[in-house]
C-alpha cells in the first residue's frame, strides 16, 4: 500500500477506511465482526481509518479495534494505525458553543478512542452565517498547543472560509471533501490554494456511494425510495452532472477500462481521483472486507493516455456541480441539504 505523510510523524495509508457505513442507517454492525475486519484491513496495510464524534458508535467501535489490535499485534503494529476522526458541533449548539464544550468534545473523542493524543480532528461547521468558526478552530488549535492534538484538518468547508481558518494561525493539514469524477468541485480553487498553503485533500465520494459500480451498469434510473442516505445524495450529484443516460455512459467507459486492467469500476474511479493535485487519500466506505483485495490495488493501477482520454471525453459533455466545495449541500432548505442531519451529536446521546 502506497503512503503519504501528511504531516511529520503521521504517516497514511493512500486508501482510508471510512466509518460513515458503520454508524447506522446502512443495516446492523455486527460489533466483532466489525473489529476483526478493521484488523484485515490493517494487517493489509490500510492503517488509516476514518470517523467522527458525529458517527455513532464508530469510535469507541474503533477504539476496540485499536485495544485488539495491540494485544494481537503489539504496540510497534499499532503505532502505525492513525485515526482521523472530526469535531462536529451541531447546528443547534454554534452560536453558544464555548471553549469548554469543544474541551469536552476532544476528551470524549480521546476516551472512546483510547488515545492520549489525537491523530487528526477534521473541523466542520454547519453554517457560515453563525460567524465562529475561525473562533472555535483558534480554540481547537490551542487544544493541539496542550497535546490533546497532534494535527488538526478541516471537512466540507469552501476555499474562502478554509484560507481564513489558515490566515487566523490554525495549522490545517488536510481538508476532507467530495470529490469525484461526477463531482469536480475542489478543482475550481481549492486545489490551487490547497497547494500553496501545504493542505492535502482527503477525498470521499470517489466511488459515490456505491453508484460507481458494474451493478449499476445498465440499469434504469434509480427512482426513491432510496435503499440509504448515501444513494440519495450521490444521485442527486448524477442529476447535476448530466443525469442518468450521461453517468451510464461514463460507467460504460470505466468498464472498458476496468477490463484492461483487470480491475473494476469502483477502483478506476478511485484512481483516476487518487491521480488529481493536491490528493493523499481516497476514503473507501467499508462496511466489511469483501472488496479488500480490490481496494488495495487501486494505488497501483497504472492508468494511460488512453485511459483518460475516454473518460475525459464523457467528462467533457457533462455540466460541472455548481459552487465551490459542499456549496448547495449548505443550502439546508435545497434538495442537497435537506439529506443531511444536522444534530447527530444530540440525538447520539
Amino acid at each position: 500500500m502506497q503512503t503519504f505523510d501528511l504531516a511529520p510523524g503521521h504517516r497514511i495509508s493512500r486508501v482510508i477506511k471510512g466509518g460513515w457505513q458503520l454508524a447506522g442507517g446502512h443495516g446492523d454492525v455486527d460489533r466483532q465482526a466489525g473489529i476483526e475486519d478493521m484488523i484485515a484491513f490493517a494487517d493489509a496495510g490500510i492503517t488509516t481509518f476514518d470517523c467522527a464524534d458525529i458517527y455513532t458508535g464508530v469510535e469507541a467501535l474503533i477504539g476496540d479495534f485499536r485495544k485488539e489490535y495491540e494485544r494481537v499485534r503489539g504496540a510497534e503494529a499499532l503505532s502505525r494505525i492513525k485515526v482521523h476522526t472530526k469535531f462536529v458541533p451541531d447546528l443547534g449548539k454554534l452560536g453558544t458553543l464555548t471553549r469548554a464544550d469543544v474541551a469536552e468534545g476532544i476528551e470524549t473523542s480521546l476516551k472512546r478512542l483510547g488515545l492520549e493524543q489525537l491523530n487528526l480532528v477534521q473541523f466542520h461547521w454547519w453554517d457560515y452565517e453563525i460567524d465562529r468558526q475561525v473562533e472555535v478552530a483558534t480554540w481547537l488549535a490551542e487544544l493541539r498547543q496542550e497535546g490533546k492534538i497532534a494535527n488538526i484538518g478541516g471537512t466540507n468547508f469552501d476555499t474562502e472560509q478554509m484560507l481564513r481558518i489558515i490566515d487566523a494561525g490554525v495549522p490545517l493539514v488536510s481538508m476532507q471533501v467530495q470529490y469525484s469524477l461526477i463531482d469536480d468541485r475542489p478543482s475550481r480553487s481549492m486545489v490551487e490554494a490547497a497547494q500553496a498553503r501545504g493542505v492535502s485533500l482527503l477525498c470521499y465520494g470517489s466511488v459515490g456511494g456505491g453508484l460507481f459500480s458494474e451493478r449499476m451498469l445498465g440499469v434504469p434510473e434509480l427512482q426513491p425510495p432510496f435503499e440509504n442516505r448515501s444513494l440519495i445524495k450521490y444521485k442527486l450529484i448524477v442529476d447535476e452532472f448530466g443525469g442518468w443516460d450521461l453517468f451510464q455512459e461514463l460507467l460504460e467507459v470505466l468498464s472498458g477500462v476496468a477490463r484492461r486492467h483487470g480491475s473494476d469500476i469502483a477502483s478506476i474511479a478511485s484512481r483516476a481521483v487518487l491521480e488529481r493535485p493536491a490528493v493523499a487519500a481516497v476514503i473507501v466506505g467499508a462496511r466489511n472486507r469483501d472488496h479488500l483485495e480490490r481496494n488495495l490495488a487501486i494505488p497501483d493501477i497504472a492508468l494511460s493516455e488512453q485511459d483518460f482520454a475516454e473518460i475525459n471525453a464523457v467528462l467533457a459533455r457533462a455540466n460541472q456541480v455548481p459552487g465551490d466545495v459542499y456549496t448547495l449541500e449548505r443550502d439546508r432548505k435545497g434538495k442537497h441539504g435537506s439529506v443531511m442531519k444536522y444534530n447527530l451529536n444530540k440525538e447520539g446521546h
